[in-house]
């Protein structure tokens, strides 16, 4: 199962749980405040990724590649 980070609306606590695939999209229990609505959040390298304008996998292919010459 991945990992998934969440914040919760009500406290402000975010957090990381392990969840199925099936299962990350719906609202999580908050293990601070319980508040049972804690929203799935963009892992902050896939933000960064987005944010340049770069695609991971293309950077990390390019960086990989042995240099012949």
């Amino acid at each position: 199962m991945p990992l998934y980070e969440y914040v919760c609306p009500k406290c402000g606590q975010s957090f990381e749980k392990l969840v199925s695939f099936a299962s990350a999209d719906r609202p999580q229990s908050c293990p601070s405040c319980g508040h049972d609505k804690a929203a799935k959040q963009i892992s902050r390298v896939a933000a960064h990724a987005f944010a340049s304008g770069s695609s991971a996998g293309s950077s990390a292919a390019a960086s990989c590649s042995p240099s012949f010459g």
